[in-house]
């Protein structure tokens, strides 16, 4: 097994350099067209790393439109109410370098956003934020360094959002079960899990 070490090995095994067009389509700012992706958005991926290396990738999302464009070059992110791990958020504070992949069902490009973030407590857009007349108790603002769409072969390969091809509801463990199994429910407990599904965080959502 060949360990790849240094880029130019990686580019003689991938085929050389880039299209000129996949290295100028990265912009420094959110365009018109970033804007519109953004509010019809209502999913993204936080990718962030912690001042040892390690990285952490989380599921953010809301209505659409909740990443929040507040100038060409920032935007802003609700911190909804979730488990109080805080693992995005405590990496943030030591290293404020984040990645964003933003995601519109049914489409298969998406939006790469790379940036530095910083936590905001009682921002003034607070208000623009609030869902059910719950603002959010901070937000995570992201100054835009690199922004650019990516094409959607991941996602013809993948065939995501072709129902044909998902998987049986049953193909997988219910949450209950793998709650069970890894952290030492009881089997009512378990089955209590999967009773209230969703309904089951709605209070505490927002």
């Amino acid at each position: 097994m060949e360990v790849v070490t240094d880029e130019a090995r990686l580019r003689t095994l991938v085929g050389g350099e880039p299209a000129e067009r996949s290295v100028r389509k990265q912009l420094a700012r959110i365009d018109e067209h970033a804007r519109q992706f953004l509010a019809e958005s209502p999913f993204c991926v936080l990718a962030t790393a912690g001042p040892d290396g390690r990285c952490d990738a989380t599921p953010r999302g809301d209505e659409p439109g909740f990443a929040l464009v507040l100038d060409e070059r920032t935007l802003a992110l609700p911190e909804r109410p979730g488990n109080k791990r805080l693992d995005s958020l405590r990496n943030v504070l030591a290293n404020p370098q984040v990645g964003l992949l933003f995601l519109v069902p049914g489409v298969t490009h998406t939006l790469r956003v790379n940036g530095s973030a910083q936590i905001v407590a009682d921002p003034d857009y607070a208000d623009r934020m609030t869902v059910y007349r719950k603002p959010p108790v901070v937000a995570l603002q992201v100054t835009v360094q690199e922004l650019y769409f990516h094409c959607s072969k991941a996602f013809v390969r993948s065939r995501i959002w072709r129902p044909e091809s998902w998987p049986a509801a049953d193909a997988l463990p219910s949450l209950g079960r793998v709650l069970r199994d890894q952290v030492g429910l009881s089997d009512q407990e378990a089955v209590a899990v999967d009773e209230r599904g969703c309904e089951a965080y709605r209070p505490n959502m927002f």
